[in-house]
């Protein structure tokens, strides 16, 4: 059981790795972005080419990875995403599906159909009495907490990082003191891009890669954002853990009921969310009714900064 419980804790890693970008995104740019997975799966096939190409120094075909991936996601933000900032989400999820799409069918005309295996780069295994764990396993675990950790400081310390927190609470007083918003909003596309190629290195030597595994983690990884609150940073780090664990407890019992199980749990935080919103909503017009104010009506651009991303939740 032991080992079941780490296996989730990699799991979970992964997932956030992959999910912090769809959160980070969302937050900044109100835009749902299933061009994600086409990035995270294009990332996976750039590093099989370069593994060998690099005598598979793991590392430094990761760099590569994610070095030739950007561009792409350059473009898709530049000439697809920027063009819908403020538009309906409708517009987006079309949008960004297309693309995963097209994606999907590039990496079967360029690197085939079949799945393509990548092996442990440690080949390592710690015992500790009758539980063992791959040392690679604990190595994803721990860059996941460390990344956590970074972009904890990057928000909180680097200029772009306030940069950005600023331009969620007013965007219009930022641009006023002649900041370009969408260079920055460009530069966090980039950094949830480059984690999701991150995330998807990480993987391919606990699974295999193949075309469509973009779709599957892209359903996972938005049940982890709604789970610990589309853009807050902290909740999806902690989702993302439980939701892993879910999978690999439910997974050892009875494993084609894995991913059935997060989206149960995610029905049940919507459902929870429903419920308490309603009741603060009874308790409220009571509240009102009993002092005789009337009640304010929010701002909508209150009401939408409260939305948008809680860097305050740390």
């Amino acid at each position: 059981m032991s080992e079941t419980l780490f296996y989730g804790l990699t799991i979970g890693a992964i997932l956030y790795f992959f999910s912090i970008g769809l959160s980070i995104t969302f937050g900044t740019m109100q835009i749902v972005n299933f061009a994600h997975g086409m990035v995270y799966t294009v990332g996976v096939y750039f590093f099989i080419t370069f593994l060998p190409v690099v005598g598979k120094v793991f590392p430094l075909a990761m760099a590569l990875a994610i070095a030739a991936v950007l561009p792409i996601a350059f473009l898709v933000e530049r000439f697809i995403i920027r063009r819908l900032y403020g538009e309906s989400l409708d517009y987006a999820i079309i949008a960004t599906y297309a693309v995963l799409l097209i994606g999907a069918d590039l990496i079967k005309w360029v690197w085939g159909a079949m799945p393509q295996p990548v092996s442990d780069p440690l080949k390592i295994t710690l015992r500790l009495g009758d539980f063992s764990i791959p040392l690679y396993r604990l190595v994803v675990f721990l860059s996941a907490v460390a990344l956590f950790l970074g972009l904890r400081a990057f928000f909180k310390r680097s200029v772009i990082g306030r940069i950005v927190v600023a331009a969620l609470e007013d965007r219009a007083g930022v641009r006023c003191l002649g900041l370009d918003v969408n260079r920055y909003f460009s530069i966090v596309f980039l950094i949830g891009s480059g984690l999701a190629v991150l995330g998807g290195v990480l993987y391919a030597p606990i699974a295999t890669a193949e075309p469509y595994m973009g779709f599957h983690i892209l359903l996972v990884a938005f049940a982890v954002v709604i789970v610990g609150g589309m853009g807050n940073l902290t909740g999806t780090f902690l989702s993302a853990f439980v939701l892993g664990l879910v999978i690999a407890i439910t997974a050892r019992f009875w494993s084609q009921a894995a991913d059935t199980m997060v989206f149960a749990v995610m029905a049940l935080v919507l459902l929870k969310n429903s419920l308490l919103a309603l009741w603060r909503r009874l308790v409220g017009a009571f509240v009102a009714r009993g002092d005789g104010e009337e009640r304010r009506p929010r701002s909508p651009r209150g009401e939408g900064a409260g939305k948008i991303i809680r860097f305050n939740s740390w």
